[in-house]
């Protein structure tokens, strides 16, 4: 972890947390996946804090991702068939999620698609297994549902299911449609208005109470800032 930030702990929280969605957002921040400070996001808002997946750049941190995407998966109950990755990040994050959950006795299918079509070879856009039954979707984050939209699609132009979608961090944040806040968020829209069931590894909330359980740190600072931004943009 990078000096300065204090000492990090993700048990310094209140009862009835989510030990899980805690251990999970240290694990970024120490990673420097999670970083704070002012990040412009696709909607055109100054957030105090930013979510990259990509930085779970090697071996170690994508392996230990990925078992925190099994372990909530496992958690959840959503039943599922097989899983498919979006291009670009959901394909090393479907694939990662398709291994560990197979070293945890669940050997599934698995898919991804490509932005364009291959011309040579078996062509098309779709890479892997055959898509069948319910398919659940892996990727990162949501910020307008679009992604998702498009794996739909996909999905149902090949005679599957779209079932539910697996995501790292809920921003619970309202969504932007043609530059206006509505007043729901991607996560919502996709649950409600799609009709797929979908699973957070952690949400915002995790987040603030992590940064109000590290007051001791200069993380902690950081608490006042994103509850601000919640205040403002929360759903």
């Amino acid at each position: 972890m990078a000096s300065g930030t204090g000492q990090v702990s993700a048990q310094q929280h209140n009862a009835g947390a989510d030990d899980l969605a805690l251990s999970f957002v240290q694990f970024a921040v120490e990673s420097g996946v999670l970083r704070f400070g002012e990040f412009k996001t696709k909607a055109g808002r100054m957030s105090p804090y930013f979510f990259n997946a990509g930085l779970f750049d090697d071996g170690a941190k994508l392996g230990r991702l990925a078992g925190f995407y099994a372990e909530r998966l496992i958690a959840s109950g959503i039943e599922f068939d097989m899983l498919f990755g979006p291009a670009y990040k959901g394909i090393p994050l479907g694939a990662a999620v398709a291994v560990e959950l197979a070293r945890r006795g669940r050997n599934v299918p698995f898919a991804y698609n490509r932005k364009e079509a291959k011309d040579h070879g078996e062509g098309g856009t779709l890479v892997g297994a055959p898509l069948r039954g319910r398919v659940l979707i892996v990727d990162d984050v949501m910020s307008a549902g679009t992604a998702a939209r498009e794996s739909i699609a996909l999905i149902q132009a090949a005679g599957a299911t779209p079932h539910a979608v697996a995501i790292a961090l809920d921003r619970q944040e309202k969504a932007t449609e043609n530059g206006a806040d509505v007043p729901y968020s991607a996560v919502q829209y996709v649950r409600q208005q799609l009709g797929l069931q979908v699973c957070a590894i952690a949400q915002l909330s995790d987040l603030l109470e992590f940064l109000e359980g590290n007051t001791g740190s200069n993380l902690g600072q950081h608490h006042a800032q994103v509850m601000a931004y919640r205040q403002r943009y929360g759903v």
